[in-house]
């Protein structure tokens, strides 16, 4: 299947955490409020317009099950203690980490074994993919506020460049990709940096 870049349908459910403090939604620059969502004002950082525009960029290295023309995905942005309680259900690791990435769809190891390298929980699956049986549903994507606004700091980034550094991360784990060794994170860090260079 070849789909034409810039074709891609995407339904994106995108949540805020309850518990978020208003300042740091604020200093999240429109990627932390409902607008966020589609906003025409907020340009490349309109969450729908940059994830559909990176799933474009992926399709050719994709494996063909992956491949379509329409997804369906959710993005949250939660507080460190929401994230630390599904770090600590889903991955037995305690404390908050910066994104959790839970796939929908089985993808293909190395050795060409099928895996998911995390299932959906119940609380964050959506059912309701609003373009229809044809769209294909990769998962969620679960970032911590609060930590990506500590740890952007030490990136040199802005809180609005680290949410875009880990929705990519997020991203790409969906589609299969992983880190087992320093090899492999290299390769992805430098896919998302590839990804990022357009969201600016």
């Amino acid at each position: 299947m070849s789909i034409p870049a810039g074709s891609i349908d995407l339904d994106l459910a995108f949540q805020t955490g309850d518990d978020l403090p208003p300042t740091l939604l604020g200093d999240a620059v429109g990627l932390a409020d409902a607008k966020a969502l589609v906003d025409p004002l907020a340009g490349s950082g309109a969450w729908a317009d940059l994830l559909g525009h990176w799933l474009s960029q992926l399709q050719a290295e994709l494996p063909p099950p992956l491949q379509a023309g329409a997804y369906c995905l959710g993005l949250s942005l939660v507080s460190d203690a929401e994230i630390a309680e599904l770090n600590q259900d889903w991955r037995q690791k305690q404390g908050p980490t910066d994104v959790l990435a839970f796939a929908a769809q089985e993808t293909i190891d190395d050795d060409g074994t099928p895996f998911a390298p995390m299932p959906l929980p119940p609380d964050f699956s959506d059912d309701d993919c609003g373009l229809g049986p044809e769209a294909l549903e990769l998962g969620d994507i679960v970032i911590s506020l609060e930590t990506a606004a500590r740890q952007a700091p030490d990136h040199g980034h802005s809180l609005a460049q680290e949410l875009r550094f880990l929705a990519s991360h997020g991203l790409l784990h969906l589609l299969g990709w992983d880190h087992p060794d320093d090899a492999s994170l290299q390769a992805m860090l430098a896919r998302q940096d590839q990804l990022l260079a357009g969201a600016e």
